[in-house]
Formats: structure tokens, sequence, C-alpha cells
């Protein structure tokens, strides 16, 4: 493995699929600066990524905070540390109706998948404009490309973190700066649980749930090839295909299908 002597500063990195895109960034040579809330658990992902070779800077955010997205960047700044490689990998989400969910749970999601993340990417952007090179990686979902009933927030959210990824890549063409969104469907991992959501349809096979490594693989490679985006899974590639072909209504009704308890009718 060659060391690339490069920061990868990759936020939700102690589980699911943004530890595996940690795991890919040090096994390529990467060395990283992993964020998430949890101290102890931070600790010994850091650590087990160390075997690797690398340099590993764990630091405990809370990004449902905007303060600690600010204050994550003035402590990589006083450390003389620029990241080349900015992956947005934290999100979470509530399941339920929208009338009956708590309303400060979807202020903080709205916070941690969208606030915290303009904020980092705009920080990164100031950072690396003049140097003319640096990669962005947004965990976007194949809920962007659908209206989401029983998980409307979520959607939404996705739906705005495509779009302005995507936006944003046309403003950065010719800075030497890629953005890539990575949509994957639905991943075995601690999502559903955070999100109260293991009631939900969509859960019930957890054969049908794809491995957050192979999802990881798919990003790495499109974020390296400074695509546009990627669809993780060929399951997905269908359900987004005929989501682009379906009505809005229709593409509503048949994901409040999908998602509906298995207790509804």
């Amino acid at each position: 493995m060659e060391r690339k002597n490069q920061y990868v500063l990759i936020t939700g990195a102690t589980s699911g699929i943004g530890y595996e895109l940690a795991k890919q960034f040090a096994k390529n040579g990467y060395d990283l600066v992993m964020v998430a809330r949890n101290h102890d658990e931070l600790k010994i992902k850091a650590d087990e990524f160390k075997a690797y070779g690398v340099n590993v800077i764990p630091i405990a955010k809370n990004l449902f905070i905007q303060d600690d997205a600010y204050s994550l960047y003035s402590e990589l700044q006083l450390n003389g540390i620029s990241p080349e490689i900015l992956v947005n990998d934290a999100g979470q989400g509530v399941y339920g109706k929208f009338q009956d969910t708590d309303i400060h749970r979807e202020i903080d999601i709205i916070n941690l998948n969208i606030v915290s993340v303009i904020i980092l990417t705009k920080l990164f952007l100031k950072d690396r404009l003049s140097k003319g090179s640096g990669r962005i990686l947004n965990l976007a979902s194949i809920a962007s490309k659908a209206p989401g009933p029983w998980h409307s927030v979520y959607h939404g959210t996705k739906a705005f973190v495509l779009s302005w990824s995507e936006a944003i890549r046309e403003e950065l063409k010719d800075t030497g700066i890629t953005v890539t969104a990575l949509l994957p469907g639905p991943t075995d991992t601690d999502f559903f649980n955070k999100a109260d959501m293991n009631e939900s349809k969509i859960v019930e096979d957890k054969d049908n749930l794809a491995s957050p490594e192979e999802v990881a693989i798919d990003g790495y490679n499109a974020l390296m090839n400074g695509d546009d985006k990627v669809v993780s899974g060929l399951k997905n590639k269908l359900s987004v295909a005929m989501s682009n072909l379906s009505s809005d209504s229709m593409a509503a009704h048949n994901m409040a299908e999908m998602q509906k308890p298995v207790t509804e009718k």
C-alpha cells in the first residue's frame, strides 16, 4: 500500500456505510479524520484503522449542533490539517406519519442531514479552492428520488442533498474540486433501528438489504472517478428508473406501500 499523505474528513465514521468508507480510504493509504458522537467508539475504530499504517485523528462532535460543525473545522485548521477529501456520511431518519412524529427529533435530523453538511462543505471549499484540488462525497439515497410517506422528512433531506450536490458540482467544474453523490438503497446498518423503523415492510426481509461494504466500494470508486453520482446496486438502479417514469403521486403511493408498517393492511 502506498501512503497518500492526504487526509479524508469523514462524518458518521464509526458505523454502517461511514465505517466501511473509512476502511476503504485507510486500505488505500489515506490518513483519516474520523468524526462521530461517541468518544469510546471512535477510539476503538481509530485504533483498528491505525493498523493499516495511516494516521487517524478521532474527533467527537455532535453534528445535530451547528456550533460543533464550525468548531470541527477550527480544530483542524489550528492543527494545520487541510483535508483533501470530505465525506458527508452522517445522517438519520425518523419513522412514522408526519402528524405523529416528534418535531424536535425532525429538526435534529434536518440539522444533521442538511445544515451540518452545508457548513462542513462551505468550510472545506473555503480551504480547498486556493489549492485547486479536492473531492467531496455526499451521502444522498435512492430516497432522494421519490417522496417518502412514513419517512417524509428523511426523504426530503436527501432530495435536498442530491439537488444541491448537483448544483455545486456545476459551479465547481473548473476548480479542480469534484462533487459526487452516493445513492444507496436500504442497507444493513443501524439506520433503521435509530429511525424506529423496524416495523416497516421495507426491513421485513433482511436478505433484501445491501451490504454496507458493497455500498462503500461503489461510493469510493465513483468519488475517485469524479462521477457526479452513483446509485449503488442493480435493484436500486431499477427502482430509481421506475420512479423516474411514474408521476410523483404514483411514486409517493408506491413508496407508502413499501414503507408502511407490517401491521397495516
